[in-house]
């Protein structure tokens, strides 16, 4: 009589079991470390580093950060339209991240990033500005988040509609 599919993987997994190794998967290796002065964050393929840093912001409850980076990026920049009151997007794909600044502040009880980048395509040509989105392509993008101890605030300026940072 043939062993059924249910039985060789019951068989299986109590093989793997008596050896040490688990059927369950792996669970995903942490984002992020605490460093001295705040978070070094290494993000893979297919990462969204704004919403990596969103939750990151949310979950240690960072009052206020500074933060840099580089890596392998598929990034929108916008470049802010004083007329519309908004950004125009434009997007690349397999740059390299050459350069990454900005800020973590809240707005809204949610955390508010401010990102400006510089990549560079496989013709070393550069771009760069306000950074709308950005996915890790191949390699990874490695972020060090220097933490300030008080509250960062981002408000809309009357006088241009652009939002600023306070505290």
């Amino acid at each position: 009589m043939m062993p059924s599919f249910l039985s060789l993987g019951l068989a299986l997994a109590a093989t793997l079991a008596a050896h040490g190794v688990s059927a369950q998967p792996a669970a995903p290796a942490p984002k992020y470390v605490k460093t001295p002065t705040g978070f070094l964050l290494v993000l893979r393929q297919g990462d969204n580093v704004l919403q990596e840093l969103e939750q990151l912001a949310t979950r240690e409850k960072i009052p206020g950060a500074s933060l840099t980076g580089l890596g392998f990026v598929h990034p929108t920049f916008g470049f802010w339209n004083q007329q519309t009151k908004t950004y125009d997007p434009k997007s690349f794909r397999d740059t390299e991240l050459a350069s990454l600044t900005g800020s973590i502040a809240w707005k809204d009880n949610k955390p508010a990033l401010h990102l400006h980048g510089v990549v560079t395509d496989k013709a070393f040509a550069a771009y760069g500005g306000h950074i709308l989105a950005l996915e890790v392509s191949t390699g990874s993008v490695e972020v060090t988040v220097t933490v300030h101890p008080q509250r960062l605030i981002r408000e809309v300026d009357e006088r241009n509609g652009a939002t600023v940072m306070s505290w």
